[in-house]
């Protein structure tokens, strides 16, 4: 199919008191995006966090969050699992810390309906994870080649660098997800006019699903700003801002769009611009011969 209907969340960060109550926290909000006739539903960033208000210590204590919720990732994957089957619908989980050797990386789950299930690591690393929480970055990008399309995630801060979201595009991607948390409205702008600069680059779909709200009793997340967005190029069939869809700013809800992948190589063959395949024209090697030339104006 090229054209389906993705769902991005504006996700409440909840002080859940058990792992029942969390699990039946997802399981209304993915029959809700299933309900809205999502084939796709995308949760955000670090979202996993609230679960930690289910014990005294990963509430309390930051390092000790990545491990205990590492430590029951296979359950949290599981439940996400038997969802996406029970709907027949795709589910990218929200990120969960994951311990790999001696460190932690922050890891996005794209679930199928058919049970099948891979992983996205964010790359480059905010100053809190670096400098805070010791959370350091993956060093592997993974094109998801599913039944709706093919779909790259760039976590939050990854959006903000085009490398990243090039790669997946060179690789065949015409999706992007883009899962975020961010504490202010500065780090929202940033994580959204990153995912609007990649579209417009890439002329494919950027989805972008924030956490919303206040969380004072979490100290990972304890504010949310946000909206959920669905963006595309300026061009050939999208809207002339590329915006696709737009939720209420740091309101819970789901945000419902339709994309149409068909949409992606029609603005790559026939758009008024060819950002997509002249990005050539500005690497490394393109502009390695080109003189820098100072024209004084004093």
């Amino acid at each position: 199919m090229s054209a389906f209907t993705i769902a991005a969340a504006q996700y409440p960060i909840d002080e859940v008191r058990s792992f029942v109550e969390w699990e039946d926290k997802l399981a209304r909000w993915v029959a809700e995006a299933k309900a809205g006739g999502a084939s796709l539903a995308l949760f955000p960033e670090y979202g996993i966090m609230e679960l930690t208000a289910a014990n005294a210590k990963a509430r309390d204590d930051l390092a000790y969050s990545l491990a205990w919720l590492s430590d029951h990732r296979s359950d949290i994957d599981a439940a996400h699992e038997r969802l996406a089957a029970e709907h027949h619908i795709h589910i990218c989980a929200a990120s969960c810390p994951m311990r790999v050797g001696d460190a932690f990386h922050n890891v996005a789950r794209l679930f199928a309906p058919n049970r099948k299930m891979g992983e996205q690591a964010k790359i480059v690393m905010t100053r809190f994870e670096r400098e805070i929480w010791g959370v350091s970055g993956g060093r592997e990008l993974t094109l998801f080649d599913t039944a709706l399309g093919k779909i790259g995630i760039s976590i939050c801060y990854d959006s903000e660098f085009p490398m990243i979201a090039r790669v997946l595009a060179e690789a065949g991607a015409k999706l992007l997800l883009v899962p975020s948390a961010t504490d202010g409205l500065t780090g929202y702008w940033r994580v959204r006019i990153g995912a609007q600069a990649r579209a417009l680059e890439n002329q494919f779909y950027a989805v972008h699903s924030p956490t919303v709200g206040e969380a004072p009793w979490c100290p990972s997340l304890d504010s949310n700003r946000g909206a959920a967005g669905v963006y595309g190029p300026p061009d050939l069939g999208f809207p002339d801002d590329g915006v696709v869809a737009l939720g209420a700013l740091d309101q819970p809800m789901w945000l419902f769009a339709e994309v149409d992948l068909a949409k992606v190589d029609a603005v790559r063959a026939e758009g008024a611009v060819f950002n997509h395949r002249h990005w050539t024209e500005q690497s490394d090697d393109a502009l390695a011969g080109l003189p820098v030339v100072t024209q004084s104006l004093l």
